[in-house]
């Protein structure tokens, strides 16, 4: 796709975005643009250069190599360009205030082509069940459907992604992609990181839902408040007046999600254990291979069986049929096939049942609350002991370690403490501190090992 530069400029300036300047060498007025990127190397001749401030160094130290490959112009901020004009560097460049904005605004308007029903799921967890269940909820209603996320993009286009929510090029060509191919219903889950960096912005979004908000992330947020403002980002910034939130109500800043939607005259469905829930779960009755849900929805009581492990799945199955709902599918029939909803990879999956009794499950869970869940659901599940194999990542939020292996402590019978993902720490290191709170615990180092020795261990209805 070619497009000239002219046009470019003239579809930003409709987006009213940041005021912009140019400087440097224009040569060429009306430059034809035959791409972009915000990593230099993939940029290729004629391409447009965002040098983007990032997590460890700002773009604009990359400019020699962009330029190099065949960058046409640059795009950046003001700190960007103070850094070029100390390279000493002849190129032209549009400084803006907010480069992420822009490049998502240049994405947008490059791949011009979005499904008709576009739904966010944000919070720590649940995000990944709920996006996964709202697609299987309209494949079953016989529409495409498509959802991009922690498992990559899955439905009517099979990709794996580098990152939960995408960056605005590669999100918007997906986008632009399923369009294409008709898919008119997409779910997409937002993290706190898309949201932060402006990855969402321009995605036309008819609905959005909060799950939940616990301990993540804090090696990038300066603290819980800074993580829960990144999240209502969603809902103050990118989804429109009028459109539908669905809400965990039974989670504490679920009321704080309820106003600042409700401030933005958008519709509020509620969804919990709460009396007061729009959606509200009153019952449920668990089995070895799933769970009956009894609820309320407009005052008539429901029921239904689904082959789910764990109690929070209830919230996640019922606010992905509220979201679905929400952007026009029929009640009924949504009610309807909820109970064909299949368990998500990596969430409460059951791997196999190796032993009479005995079933072996492996789950997303690392934080403090997802572990929590994971365990005191699987108690409700099983009649025997249950045993653990975890461990933690390096290079991420350290304080949640020793909270883990509290956690683990307190709801599981046996515990094996293992490695994963060490990154740049020791991993004894991460051993020791999540051990601090159980020191009952079997270390062995290896994750391999670790998972045999605890299968091995296992009993008749553990």
């Amino acid at each position: 796709m070619d497009i000239k530069f002219q046009e470019i400029e003239k579809r930003l300036s409709a987006f009213k975005i940041d005021k912009h300047e140019k400087v440097g060498s224009w040569s060429d007025k009306n430059p034809i643009i035959r791409g972009f990127a915000s990593d230099s190397r993939k940029i290729s001749a004629g391409f447009v250069f965002f040098a983007i401030d990032g997590y460890l160094k700002h773009g604009a130290n990359f400019i020699s190599d962009a330029i190099k490959r065949g960058a046409k112009f640059i795009i950046t901020d003001r700190s960007g360009f103070e850094i070029i004009e100390k390279m000493k560097i002849s190129v032209a460049v549009i400084v803006v205030e907010n480069p992420r904005k822009t490049l998502a605004a240049f994405a947008a308007n490059w791949f011009n082509k979005q499904p008709k029903n576009q739904v966010a799921v944000t919070g720590t967890n649940g995000k990944t069940s709920v996006c996964h269940f709202v697609r299987q909820i309209w494949e079953r209603l016989g529409l495409k459907a498509a959802n991009v996320g922690t498992l990559g993009v899955q439905g009517e286009i099979e990709l794996s992604l580098p990152n939960t929510t995408p960056d605005p090029i590669l999100l918007h060509s997906i986008l632009h992609d399923l369009a294409e191919t008709g898919v008119e219903n997409v779910s997409i889950e937002a993290s706190s990181h898309g949201l932060d960096q402006n990855r969402l912005d321009e995605v036309r979004f008819t609905a959005a839902a909060y799950t939940n908000l616990s301990r993540d992330h804090l090696d990038y947020h300066i603290g819980e408040d800074d993580y829960l403002i990144a999240k209502c980002g969603l809902f103050d910034r990118l989804l429109p007046e009028g459109q539908t939130v669905v809400v965990n109500i039974d989670d504490p800043n679920g009321y704080t999600v309820k106003l600042i939607s409700e401030n933005r005259k958008q519709k509020v469905i509620t969804v919990g254990y709460a009396k007061e829930a729009d959606i509200h779960i009153f019952d449920q009755r668990f089995y070895p291979d799933g769970q009956t849900i009894r609820f309320t929805y407009e005052g008539v009581i429901e029921k239904i069986d689904v082959s789910l492990i764990g109690e929070f799945q209830a919230v996640n199955v019922l606010m992905a049929a509220a979201l679905t709902i929400a952007v026009g599918s029929p009640a009924n029939k949504v009610l309807n096939v909820l109970e064909k909803l299949e368990s998500v990879p990596g969430r409460m999956q059951l791997v196999k049942s190796i032993k009479s009794g005995v079933n072996v499950f492996v789950d997303y869970a690392h934080t403090p609350d997802a572990l929590q869940k994971a365990l005191s659901s699987l108690k409700l599940h099983t009649s025997g002991k249950l045993s653990i194999v975890f461990g933690a990542g390096g290079d991420r939020d350290p304080g949640k370690r020793e909270l883990m292996g509290k956690i683990a402590h307190e709801y599981a019978d046996k515990i094996f403490i293992t490695d994963d993902n060490p990154r740049n720490e020791p991993p004894a290191n991460i051993r020791r501190q999540i051990l601090k709170n159980c020191p009952d615990a079997v270390e062995i180092p290896d994750r391999a090992a670790a998972i045999v020795t605890a299968i091995e261990n296992l009993r008749n209805g553990d």
